[in-house]
Parts: C-alpha cells; sequence; structure tokens
C-alpha cells in the first residue's frame, strides 16, 4: 500500500487536472479550486515519496 499511495494521488491530480481544463470557460473560481487541489496532490505524492 506504501507504493501505491503516491500513484493514486498522482491519478488523482490528473482527473482533477482534466476537470479543471475543461471547466475553464466557464466557471473559473471552481477550475482555480480543482487546480489547486491537483497541485495539493501532486505535493502530497512528492512528500510521500521523500
Amino acid at each position: 500500500m506504501k507504493d501505491l499511495a503516491p500513484v493514486l494521488l498522482l491519478a488523482l491530480a490528473g482527473f482533477l487536472f482534466g476537470g479543471a481544463y475543461s471547466m475553464w470557460k466557464t466557471t473559473r473560481p471552481a477550475a482555480i479550486g480543482l487546480g489547486v487541489c491537483g497541485i495539493l496532490a501532486i505535493a502530497g505524492a512528492i512528500l510521500w515519496l521523500v
């Protein structure tokens, strides 16, 4: 499980960034929120690996 968690966090970040990209033209505040959550997911994955 220890090695699977960073991979799942990176996959979650991908979904969040995809959602942010698709929402950018219609709802910018929600897209920014999804982007921030994606950045936090990537940071969590990196910190998990360190």
